[in-house]
Formats: C-alpha cells, structure tokens, sequence
C-alpha cells in the first residue's frame, strides 16, 4: 500500500467528522435551526466532497447524541430533521463514560453539591411546584415496606434526586445528573458494607429526605441549600468515601431552630430496620 493509499483510508475514515464539523458550524452560525432539515444525504456528500457512507455514518452520530431525528419516506416529516433534545445527547455521553472508566467519588460527591444545591434553591424560590407530588411518591415508596432491599431503596433514592432536577426545569441540569445516575448509585450502594448501621442510616436519609421537601415547600431557599448539602456529604463520610468535614454542616435540629416556619417533620423511626 502506498502512503497516498494510506493517507485516503485515514481521510475516508474521517470523513464523518467533517460532516459533524460542517453542520456543527451551520448552527452556530444560524443557518440550521430546530425543525429545520438537514440537506440531502447526496447534496451533503456533494457539498463536502466525501462519500455517501460518511454523511450517513455521521447521521447516526447526531441521533445517538438526540440532536436530529430521521425518517424515510417522501413526506414533510421525511429525511433528518434538527430536533435539539439536550437531555437526550448529554445524558448519553455521561452515561458512556462513566461505563467506560467511572468518575472519581471525590469528584462526584463535588458536583452533586454544585448542581443540587442550585436545585433546591431555585424550587425553594419559586415556591413548591404543582408536580412536586412526583418526587413525594418516591419517598413514600422508600416508606411502604420497612424491609426495602439496599439497591432497592438506594435506587428510589437517586430517583428522587433526579426527579428534582427534572423538576427545577433546567435542562443542562437534569441532563447531568440523569448522566451521572449510574455512578451516583454505585457509589451509595458501594459504601453500605462501610456503615455501622443501615437500619439507622436508612432511617435518617428517609428523614432527610422530607425534611428537603419541606423547606422547599416552605420556600426557605438557604435552609433547603443546607439540608441538601448535609444529606449528601453525611452519607459519603459516613460511608468513608471522604472525610467527615471539620467543620460540620448544622444538624437538622439547630436548622429547624434558625427557621420555626419549616413544617414539621417526622422523625425516622430508629428502632427498625428501613431497608
């Protein structure tokens, strides 16, 4: 094989890229918006002077990462269309590289207190959403048996920190932590073996859980900020996966004292196992 032979192969091989690149620019630029088609596979190939298996290969990029939707046919809903789903693409590429090589627990545990706290923040400002009832639900699942399974009870757990992303209405957001789902459920169940007891800690996260309901329904933004940021560093240092801080976050208690309009809430029942 000469190297012009060589050098071919590798550009065949790249070509889908300049397809991505190409249409990638034609967005940013305004010329492609949602709902609008992307030209022709033929007119593409054309255009960009690479074969037709490149546009197609580079098609199938775009749907995986949700930003295009195809359809065969002749209709108008035909051919590939701009559709823009954020949550689609971004959760994807998350969820990949976390099946590929795992985020570290450090890094993790310091994004989840980034964009959760963001989260409670905003619902606690807007005061308590109308659909606030799907995220309740998930807790009272967590209450109906007293014998939850550990990944059981664990995996209701991740969904309702997801259904309050879901709920804050940012989509960038929700998209993260719907990608860094995975990862944040193998850690907590990762880190059961490590607490002392898991019919006190199921308890207290049960506890914990309401408790952030009820700030945010209480539209206490700074509380609601604190209970979050207490929930999830608690259970990581309690699971030894980082250090117990030096400092503290205040205990739910002393929270309740510094704001008497939070609704009471009840406390977990310690002498049964939740999980």
């Amino acid at each position: 094989m000469t190297a012009v032979d060589s050098a071919a192969r590798i550009d065949s091989r790249r070509a889908w890229q300049l397809v991505l690149e190409h249409i990638e620019a034609d967005l940013l630029a305004g010329r492609l918006a949602p709902g609008d088609h992307l030209p022709a596979e033929r007119a593409l190939a054309s255009e960009l002077g690479v074969g037709r298996s490149s546009v197609r290969e580079a098609l199938r990029v775009l749907e995986v990462l949700g930003l295009i939707r195809t359809q065969t046919g002749s209709g108008p809903q035909s051919g590939a269309i701009i559709v823009a789903r954020p949550s689609g693409g971004m959760s994807s590429l998350m969820r990949l590289q976390v099946a590929a090589q795992g985020f570290d627990v450090h890094d993790v545990v310091k994004t989840r207190l980034v964009l959760e706290a963001a989260v409670v923040t905003e619902l606690a400002k807007a005061g308590a959403p109308r659909d606030l009832a799907s995220a309740i639900e998930l807790l009272d699942a967590m209450d109906a048996d007293g014998r939850l399974p550990e990944a059981e009870f664990l995996a209701l757990d991740a969904a309702f920190h997801l259904a309050l992303a879901e709920l804050s209405g940012n989509s960038v957001i929700a998209s993260m932590m719907a990608g860094l789902r995975n990862s944040i459920e193998s850690y907590v169940l990762a880190g059961v073996p490590n607490l002392r007891s898991w019919a006190e800690t199921s308890g207290r996260l049960r506890h914990e859980h309401r408790a952030i309901v009820a700030a945010i329904e209480a539209g206490e933004p700074e509380l609601a900020r604190d209970l979050v940021s207490g929930h999830i560093t608690g259970y990581y240092a309690e699971s030894n996966f980082i250090p117990t801080p030096a400092d503290p976050l205040v205990p739910f208690d002393r929270l309740r004292q510094r704001s008497p309009s939070l609704p009471k809430v009840t406390e977990p029942d310690k002498g049964l196992p939740h999980g």
